[in-house]
């Protein structure tokens, strides 16, 4: 069941894409926002609480669905598993963005390219050289597919459903809670970044393990040992020189942004980013995407015969 849930969904939302603004992840969004105001009196307890009631509810209603359906068919808890993967993982969240930049450079429209980006990473791209486009959009690509793709399915994976809803309601609050800047803001969001960081510590892993097998295996393993330490979010880092030495290319480095050079670690080896390495990591991530599957199913149908 565990395979056919995730071919099913993958399946949907090829043909339906759920994309990110849509009405559930907005109307979570802003339960987060109201939360973060009844609560946050700028201690650390207050995020725990606050994260509790926005984590626990969702969550425990999504396993109790699931045995209900299930317990009155297993056909209806299968079809549960569909509906609750299709809105918390799936390609078209963000690869519409990925497509979109990649047909503008292709065009040569540099300003099309910049605006997407922009409005992708929500920071401003508008003197980034047609390289900087590129090697920002791999970079996007793959912290993408990671969170919207292999994360998820990790966590359904190993946790069933709730495991998923899990995943995707604590990723949204440590993106929500962690990234502001308020002096007071640092120690209402600290749990909610802090317990994102050890659910993902698994899944990131595999994540960059599956880049690197489908890719230079070589390479994704040495630029995975000297680089990721020094990238700032390492989760992050880890995924970012994994894929980069799998395709050979050039991340991180600097960027020209706000009239100045952002300077950034080096992640991977290889050449500069440009077009043809935006195209080889979309192969990458479907291979990875194969591997999980294929691996999926192996499990899935052992399982079958062992039972």
């Amino acid at each position: 069941m565990t395979f056919l849930s995730l071919a099913a969904a993958l399946l949907l939302e090829q043909v339906r894409p759920l994309r990110q603004g849509n009405a559930v992840y907005v109307l979570y969004t802003r339960c987060a926002n109201r939360l973060e105001r009844h609560f946050n009196g700028g201690q650390a307890h207050h995020g725990i609480v606050a994260w509790l009631l926005a984590v626990v509810p969702p969550v425990a209603a999504t396993l109790g669905i699931y045995l209900l359906l299930f317990r009155v068919s297993p056909l209806l808890g299968w079809a549960w598993n569909i509906a609750v993967l299709y809105f918390t993982m799936g390609f078209r969240q963000f690869s519409h963005f990925f497509t979109e930049i990649l047909d503008a450079l292709q065009e040569g429209r540099l300003d099309k390219a910049r605006d997407c980006l922009g409005e992708w990473r929500g920071s401003p791209a508008a003197e980034f050289s047609s390289n900087e486009i590129a090697r920002v959009t791999i970079e996007q690509g793959l912290i993408g597919s990671h969170r919207h793709v292999f994360g998820p399915i990790a966590s359904f994976v190993i946790l069933g459903c709730a495991g998923a809803v899990l995943y995707r309601t604590a990723a949204m609050l440590a993106d929500e809670w962690s990234a502001r800047s308020e002096p007071e803001f640092g120690e209402f969001g600290r749990f909610a970044e802090r317990f994102f960081f050890w659910l993902d510590w698994l899944p990131s892993r595999i994540t960059a393990a599956s880049f690197a097998i489908v890719g230079n295996f070589e390479d994704a393993v040495y630029c995975w040992r000297t680089q990721a330490q020094s990238w700032t979010m390492h989760s992050h880092g880890i995924i970012l020189s994994s894929g980069a030495g799998a395709i050979g290319v050039r991340l991180g480095e600097t960027l020209h942004q706000y009239g100045s050079m952002e300077l950034r670690p080096e992640m991977g080896t290889g050449d500069e980013a440009d077009i043809d390495y935006m195209q080889s990591t979309v192969g990458l991530i479907w291979r990875a995407l194969v591997l999980w599957m294929f691996l999926v199913l192996l499990v899935t149908v052992a399982h079958a015969l062992g039972g």
